[in-house]
């Protein structure tokens, strides 16, 4: 989504872009201190990973491009999360447990290319298009394809019971898309088929990615897969930029900071710890505070309003996801 990624911890490890809709925790009963502990961390997560797409457009009031500021990004975030990974493995040898494989952690690090390099480039790249509040509701849909793609290449089940989230949630982004188009014209299509993208890739890394996660662990799979995604980012910038193109004004620094730490880094972690305390249900739902969240910081920040069929759309949006999300969880349970 990061989002661009972004975006999650997905499942249970480390996410760029977006909050996590499917981990397994056991329900506690009625709402203790540690219940609301819980809630709290997982809306103040939510509500730090929907800044992502807040501090692109800040940083694009400067001239910057997406592959240099997602270098930077990504280049800031590394060396913290290597620490993170030297601490586990670390750990790890100290309880006398088997480090895993070289293929493991190139196999992690792969995940890491598709939902935190290939997932956040595209995404960096439409928000250069469309609107904060457009990129975050159309990435929120992930979980759709989570289930699509599951289907067609990973023997999951698809039943008729998708199609009306479907239908409900790109119903709100064809009446959003239509507000946008009538002054953006190719650009906002473009720019919206870019998260469309970043959103299909971090579909398929959720997919991609559970299995490794069970085999070597959350603190490892984070590490490696944000290895694989700065190499990749910072290949591509090399590729195409020069060293000095890293000398950006020195305005778009604290937004590039704020990227790697405030936006990535941290809001992991809270969410982490929020799936220690509540339920993965009771995360699912916090996260359709996301987009709203965007929006109130968008108008905020970035002088962002809503027409009234964008707040109609929005509404579809949310309601469908969150549709969705709920009846997966009740299919689950049952």
């Amino acid at each position: 989504m990061s989002t661009s990624e972004s975006a999650a911890e997905p499942l249970t490890s480390l996410s760029a872009d977006a909050p996590p809709v499917a981990a397994s925790t056991v329900p506690r009963a009625g709402i203790g201190w540690n219940s609301l502990i819980g809630y709290l961390f997982a809306i103040t997560g939510a509500v730090l990973f929907s800044t992502k797409a807040i501090a692109i457009k800040l940083a694009y009031q400067h001239p910057v491009d997406a592959e240099t500021l997602l270098a930077i990004r990504m280049g800031l975030a590394l060396p913290i999360y290597l620490a993170l990974g030297s601490i586990a493995v670390l750990r790890k040898r100290a309880g006398g447990q088997r480090l895993p494989s070289a293929r493991r952690f190139l196999a992690a690090a792969g995940c890491g290319l598709i939902g935190y390099w290939f997932a956040s480039y595209t995404d960096f790249i439409g928000l250069l298009w469309i609107s904060a509040t457009f990129e975050r509701l159309i990435l929120i849909t992930y979980p759709l394809f989570v289930v699509i793609i599951g289907w067609l290449f990973f023997g999951g089940r698809l039943t008729w019971g998708i199609v009306p989230s479907l239908v409900c949630a790109y119903g709100g982004l064809a009446l959003i898309f239509g507000a946008h188009d009538g002054g953006g014209g190719t650009n906002v299509a473009l720019g919206a088929a870019m998260v469309l993208a970043a959103a299909v890739a971090f579909a398929l890394y959720q997919l991609l990615a559970k299995r490794e996660i069970g085999r070597i662990g959350s603190e490892l799979f984070t590490a490696a897969a944000m290895s694989g995604a700065s190499a990749g980012s910072l290949v591509v910038f090399f590729l195409t930029h020069k060293v000095s193109d890293l000398a950006v004004a020195r305005e778009i620094l604290p937004h590039a900071a704020f990227l790697a730490i405030g936006a990535t880094i941290v809001p992991s972690y809270f969410l982490n710890a929020a799936l220690a305390r509540i339920s993965a249900e009771a995360n699912g739902a916090i996260g359709m505070i996301s987009p709203v969240a965007t929006i109130l910081l968008a108008a905020l920040f970035l002088g962002e309003s809503l027409s009234v069929r964008e707040i109609a759309g929005t509404a579809l949006v949310v309601s469908g996801v969150a549709w969705f999300v709920m009846s997966e969880k009740k299919k689950a349970a049952g």
